[in-house]
């Protein structure tokens, strides 16, 4: 997407057969990566090139490369540099389902009695890589300094990653989990095995797949009813204020963040939230004071989770009076 640089090449999504698609993939790809709301004005860029956004690094997107995938399916792999305390390298994927337009969760493709199955895969092909480089390294019959602060490390690995904690992306004939490495920034240097990526070819775990994933996956048009997470929804407050929301993830225990912008003025407002079965209590924050150290309400909402639709009340904290949000 435009302006092209050499810290910013974004991906901007083509769909003129599905322009409502095209729409949400890319509102979801700028608004969750950037921070900047399609036609709100100015340059994409400025947020994230500047440490402006509300996570403060300055953010640089060198390129990106689209997947070879299934037909229903888009995978673009994104890489980049973020300098908070010292620079660090990424890799993202973003997986989006091309007959709706929504982002693709992990935990949506697997039935709900599988997904710990699945994890405990992942996790086992993860420890195997480990334990496989860990014997290579003691083997060594006199280990320098280097290896033994390597076996310390390797020893400490976190490995017991879920399906919300991991990157993935989908080929022709598999799909690919990429977990975080095990060194600090301070250790990288030692570690020779960097992220750990584990391959499923389709086949291999089909008996896990979700309704929603075997006609994602064999292209059919039929969509399932998949998570509220990484989702975007158009209402209005009042029944007169068009607004745009995008939901962040949803955490086991049901907690999740969002953010949402009356589509006339474009400006981010962020929601804290909870889901309660199928209820949601959001408080939206006005502002933090220093003075009293504590954020200070603007509003209010309760709502309920009907099939695709989000009906209930935003009420406003000083007035008290109830809008209704549809």
């Amino acid at each position: 997407m435009p302006p092209k640089s050499e810290d910013f090449a974004s991906p901007k999504v083509s769909y003129p057969e599905k322009p409502l698609v095209e729409n949400k993939i890319n509102t979801f790809l700028q608004v969750n990566q950037l921070e900047y709301i399609p036609g709100s004005g100015g340059n994409p860029s400025s947020l994230v090139t500047t440490g402006k956004t509300s996570y403060s690094n300055y953010v640089y997107f060198y390129g990106w490369e689209k997947q070879e995938t299934p037909k229903n399916i888009l995978s673009i792999a994104v890489n980049g540099e973020a300098s908070g305390a010292y620079p660090e390298g990424f890799d993202i994927w973003k997986n989006f389902d091309l007959r709706t337009g929504n982002m693709i969760n992990a935990k949506d493709l697997f039935q709900p009695n599988s997904i710990k199955i699945v994890e405990g895969l992942i996790q086992k092909n993860i420890k195997k890589e480990i334990n496989d480089f860990l014997t290579t390294l003691r083997s060594e019959k006199d280990p320098s300094e280097e290896v033994l602060a390597q076996i310390g490390m390797y020893e400490d690995c976190f490995t017991n990653f879920i399906l919300d904690g991991i990157e993935y992306y989908f080929t022709k004939d598999k799909v690919v989990f990429i977990a975080g490495r095990c060194s600090n920034h301070a250790m990288r240097a030692l570690d020779e095995l960097g992220s750990h990526v584990v391959e499923f070819p389709y086949k291999e775990i089909e008996r896990y797949w979700s309704s929603y994933a075997k006609n994602l996956l064999s292209g059919s048009e039929k969509v399932d009813k998949t998570s509220l997470d990484n989702k975007l929804y158009k209402g209005k407050i009042d029944g007169k204020y068009p607004i745009t929301v995008l939901i962040d993830q949803v955490y086991e225990d049901g907690s999740f963040s969002a953010k949402y912008w009356y589509d006339k003025n474009k400006k981010l407002i962020e929601w804290n939230g909870k889901l309660k079965g199928n209820h949601i209590s959001i408080i939206e924050n006005d502002f933090y004071s220093e003075e009293a150290r504590q954020w200070f309400f603007r509003a209010l909402v309760e709502a309920d989770l009907q099939g695709n639709k989000i009906s209930g009340t935003w009420q406003d904290y000083k007035t008290k009076k109830y809008l209704k949000l549809n």
